[in-house]
């Protein structure tokens, strides 16, 4: 009995993400640009792709990864690996060399093979940019790479260093075909042609939709896109000049609004919100300025000017008290602070300041009180606040809750246009994918180099699991299938992420005894009818595990 001896080893996720890795040819590509020396003993491909998986699977640095592959090396239908092997200094040194390589082509190598494996619609593309936030000084930072710096933080983290993260996603999916690195202080609006241009060369055409936020509405950037033959459909800034007819047209009663759609409240599955559009006349250059109003936000819109006349209201009272005090005396003083405190509701609340003179004789001779005493005449001046809500202005301001602007060169009809933009939200679901489930911070990176490399394995975890994702959620839809029970305690999903097949799948292993070191039988454990379902559904042969055991049925 001493001779007998166990092993599990765990499985999970393993042959699912191996699955999708190979349909993109993940590390033949990675081979392609980054081939292995006789120099060196373990492939950048394999490093690289091995890094892919445990920012799939379960984030690590570095230095951790090695320890953490220990239990996915076990020779099952592979070639017998160390994981030792996968130090920190040999995944250092790949992502040295994956910065070196040429990753721009590298990336449209990839996009190509994800459009091609999985049939993905590329007629409308939607970008959007985030920040991906480092603690650290970071002093020293190679000049040819990107630059970590401050800028405008969209994690509320002002005081700490960023990079700008740009992102590509089809329509189709919400799949990410493509994305840029910014230095940290980038802004969004000098960036727009660039990205379209790279997104013209992948995708060999330019009559897609290109669908971004307001910062592509800018005159460079529209004419661009139009006079190549390209499609845009953004939202306009409230400060444009192109926007101040439409407010007439409110008080005159003449915008008609057509229904688009309704749909169901998130929180209360029985009340529904409703969506109109009104097209107004075309701009200058001729684009087509299509106006949306949502019952939603306009709900929204009310009540948060509400807020902010309540708010406002609070203030001026508090004010109101301290007048004529410190540094509360002058006129110039009080109207600086009530200027502050209507700053959100600018118009909506009428101001009144009341000047009270008061004449008073102030002694100005030495010594006491008497006949001979000299006076002087003083006036001395408070102030009193008041203040009253502009119902005329807050009537005017109500007109428009609800209301949004789209600007566009296509011919969809408005309903098309707004549910295209409606899509544009999904980009936030990946934004925060990368961040939460992939845990792209904290980078535990020294070299800004490297830091740019490792973003690169970022976006390509990314669209695996974005292809996961489409891919079970599509097949349900072609089914009819409403939900599955995958959730702890066999709750039910609609939408099946990533993170819920990840804890599905989270027992999956295969149990191992030996005999005197060598194998005498394999057992898979763990996997379910339902894991067999999901399988099928994402187009995973069940092979993938079964294979694995000696015995014939483990499910």
């Amino acid at each position: 009995m001493d001779n007998i001896d166990s092993k599990a080893i765990m499985l999970d996720v393993k042959p699912l993400i191996t699955h999708y890795m190979d349909q993109l040819s993940l590390n033949q590509l990675f081979e392609k640009y980054i081939p292995k020396t006789p120099q060196m003993s373990v492939a950048p491909a394999d490093a690289l792709c091995l890094m892919v998986f445990n920012i799939i699977n379960s984030p690590n640095p570095l230095y951790k990864i090695s320890e953490w592959a220990t239990d996915y090396f076990d020779g099952i239908g592979e070639k017998t690996q160390e994981a030792k092997k996968y130090n920190d200094d040999c995944l250092g040194r790949s992502l040295d060399r994956l910065y070196k390589s040429n990753r721009n082509e590298l990336m449209l190598d990839l996009a190509a093979n994800a459009i091609k494996a999985h049939q993905l619609e590329v007629n409308k593309i939607h970008n959007d940019s985030t920040t991906v936030t480092f603690k650290g000084r970071y002093e020293n930072q190679d000049p040819e790479a990107i630059q970590l710096c401050h800028g405008h933080n969209k994690d509320f983290r002002p005081d700490c260093l960023q990079l700008v993260f740009g992102l590509n996603i089809t329509d189709d999916g919400h799949i990410p075909l493509s994305f840029n690195l910014f230095d940290g202080n980038q802004t969004d609006d000098n960036t727009h042609i660039p990205n379209w241009e790279q997104l013209r060369q992948m995708l060999d055409k330019t009559d897609f939709i290109y669908v971004a936020d307001c910062k592509l509405c800018s005159e460079d950037n529209l004419d661009h896109i139009h006079q190549k033959s390209g499609y845009f459909i953004t939202v306009v800034p409230k400060n444009r000049s192109i926007l101040k007819p439409f407010s007439q047209q409110l008080a005159n009663g003449q915008v008609q609004w057509q229904p688009a759609y309704n749909v169901p409240d998130n929180r209360k599955p029985s009340m529904e919100h409703s969506f109109y559009t009104f097209e107004a006349g075309p701009t200058e250059k001729g684009y087509r300025l299509v106006w949306i109003l949502s019952t939603a936000k306009a709900e929204q819109d009310k009540k948060t000017r509400e807020r902010r006349l309540a708010n406002a209201e609070t203030s001026l009272g508090k004010l109101a008290e301290k007048l004529n005090r410190y540094k509360l005396k002058t006129r110039n003083q009080i109207e600086a602070a009530v200027a502050k405190a209507i700053k959100s509701v600018k118009g909506l609340i009428d101001i009144e300041l009341l000047e009270h003179k008061t004449p008073y004789r102030k002694k100005i001779s030495p010594g006491r009180p008497g006949p001979n005493s000299i006076y002087e005449d003083y006036t001395k001046i408070t102030y009193e606040l008041k203040w009253q809500r502009n119902q005329a202005a807050i009537d005017q301001q109500a007109l428009s809750d609800g209301t949004f602007p789209l600007i566009t060169n296509t011919e969809e009809e408005c309903t098309e246009v707004l549910c295209i933009y409606k899509q544009q939200p999904r980009l936030e679901k990946r934004f925060n994918t990368t961040k939460s489930v992939l845990e792209i911070a904290p980078v535990f990176l020294e070299k800004s180099s490297r830091i740019e490399a490792i973003t690169f394995l970022y976006f390509v975890a990314l669209m695996v699991i974005s292809l996961i994702e489409r891919a079970v959620r599509k097949q349900m839809a072609a089914e009819s299938i409403e939900d599955l029970p995958i959730l702890p305690q066999k709750m039910k999903t609609a939408a099946p992420t990533w993170n819920n097949l990840r804890y599905l799948f989270r027992n999956v292993h295969v149990s191992q005894i030996f005999i005197k070191e060598h194998l005498v039988k394999q057992t898979l454990k763990g996997l379910h009818e339902i894991h067999i379902e999901v399988l099928r559904l994402l187009g995973i042969p069940p092979s993938v595990y079964l294979n694995l055991s000696d015995e014939p049925e483990t499910y």
